[in-house]
């Protein structure tokens, strides 16, 4: 079993959902979260003044997968999220050592 957390551009989440849908990932978990990586932000005017935005508005995705379908959920969310401007994300794969469903006291591959 794999995490896999991709950090993508919020316009792309929907797409990016659909995608992991259609190869039959069934359940993520998404956070809205702040940073910066070779983007550095960038500034705005507001009335007149200028002021510089360090942190931008990202999404974090989190999926939990068996080993067998890696290659074709980081396939589907590189492919879905490029746009081919700066900012479009990274990819984390990590592995995970258990996952046990709650409700029903499954773990492993079937907890997923």
């Amino acid at each position: 079993m794999k995490l896999i957390s991709a950090v993508i551009k919020p316009f792309k989440l929907d797409d990016v959902r659909e995608a992991l849908s259609e190869i039959g990932v069934q359940g993520i978990t998404v956070t809205e979260v702040k940073g910066f990586g070779r983007q550095k932000g960038h500034t705005e005017l507001y009335r007149g003044a200028e002021y510089v935005v360090d942190f931008l508005p990202k999404v974090k995705l989190e999926v939990a997968v068996g080993d067998e379908v890696v290659d074709q959920v980081i396939e589907a969310v590189a492919k879905t999220a490029n746009t081919g401007k700066i900012g479009d994300g990274k990819i984390f794969v990590t592995p995970l050592e258990q996952a046990i469903r709650i409700r029903t006291g499954e773990t492993g591959d079937s907890a997923l």
